[in-house]
């Protein structure tokens, strides 16, 4: 052997095999990894036992106790599809999809509308900034039942809020929530009171907008106009995504303001959905029949959620994955 072949005493050993360093680093590697897995487990377990005990669990018993003609204190009898038969006869379950729908394709848009603009508004500069913020925010913090207390004195036809300021200015009144011609719409009015969360979520995404795009337009002589049509609206349509989603299954599940102002009137005009399916469950007893309202609802909203996604490939952009 060459003496070049040879270790130089005080040098650098030769290098082990491969496998030899590799496998010491790798059963290290196979065990870390298990012990985070069981303390993973571990640490989200609450939150795994508390879904499958508070949210599966309810809605498997919803879904068998819709199958049966089950009044509180008695014994569930096995009916089949007994309810939903029944359901599709009963007009008071198209009068609560009605009024529900109608009341969801008058809100959303609304509130979307205002929460948007107020947002700009907010966002354009102005002195107090912080203090608009708030204040716009400030009614989304109010309880629901103090929020309803507060409107049925603003409704009211003698010596509410909105009378007063029209009898001042010479105006006719209104009956509001007292007429049924008017208690839908004096609910969707009440419901723009509340936008502030819309308007936070807007204002967040206005903030996150490129600003050197405005000044790539300005450049090419943009002005106002193109520079909310061509930057703002686009980058815009994923937070007008999520709040037309969360929106819609919002007021799908309207409750308070027919519960607390009116009790589902005059003569049904606001019987909401999930009011209806209250009176069904904790009026009539008649738990079988509300638990096939339930599930009649949560495939609506599955169905329309579904088709808004569909539909959002088509005006919906984003800046990571490109248009569309």
């Amino acid at each position: 052997m060459s003496a070049s072949a040879l270790p130089t005493p005080g040098g650098p050993a030769s290098p082990a095999p491969a496998g030899a360093r590799g496998r010491p680093r790798t059963r290290r590697g196979r065990s870390l990894s298990r012990t985070e897995m069981r303390w993973g487990i571990l640490f989200a377990m609450p939150a795994i036992l508390g879904f499958l005990i508070f949210t599966i669990g309810p809605m498997v018993a919803s879904a068998f106790i819709s199958l049966t003609d089950w009044t509180v204190g008695g014994s569930p009898r096995f009916i089949g599809l007994g309810n939903y038969t029944e359901m599709s006869q009963d007009p008071l379950f198209w009068k609560s999809l009605g009024v529900t729908t109608y009341y969801t394709l008058a809100a959303v848009p609304i509130g979307l509308l205002i929460g948007f603009l107020v947002a700009m508004l907010v966002n354009a500069g102005w002195r107090w900034q912080s203090l608009w913020r708030t204040i716009y925010y400030l009614p989304t913090l109010v309880p629901a039942v103090a929020s309803a207390v507060l409107w049925i004195w603003i409704f009211n036809p003698d010596y509410g809020l909105f009378n007063s300021l029209l009898r001042s200015a010479g105006l006719p009144t209104s009956s509001w929530i007292y007429s049924e011609s008017t208690a839908v719409p004096s609910l969707i009015i009440m419901s723009t009171w509340g936008f502030g969360n819309a308007m936070v979520i807007f204002l967040a995404g206005l903030q996150g907008v490129p600003r050197q795009l405005y000044e790539a337009v300005s450049i090419d002589g943009g002005g106002t106009w193109a520079r909310f049509r061509h930057v703002t609206l686009p980058f815009m349509t994923p937070v007008i995504f999520y709040n037309l989603v969360t929106g819609v299954i919002g007021t799908f599940q309207v409750f308070n303001q027919a519960y607390i102002m009116t009790s589902g009137g005059p003569n049904n005009s606001t019987l909401f959905y999930i009011y209806y399916l209250y009176t069904k469950a904790f009026t009539d007893s008649a738990m079988g029949y509300a638990s096939a309202l339930a599930w009649v609802l949560f495939v609506i909203i599955l169905l329309i959620t579904g088709l808004l996604f569909r539909n959002a490939r088509s005006w919906v952009y984003y800046e990571t994955g490109g248009s569309r």
